[in-house]
């Protein structure tokens, strides 16, 4: 556990880097599905 401790201290940065790129990358695939979802409802509409 000891080991686990100083890799934490020492590598914070990094691991705070890839929870941000994670958040990150998690909002570019919602936005990413929900403009497709737009896309085919707008097409949906012009259809009618």
């Amino acid at each position: 556990m000891e080991g686990l401790t100083s890799f934490l201290e020492n590598n914070s940065i990094y691991i705070v880097l890839i929870i941000v790129l994670i958040v990150w990358g998690g909002i570019f695939t919602f936005l990413t599905n929900t403009d497709k979802r737009l896309k085919k409802i707008e097409k949906e509409l012009e259809a009618e």
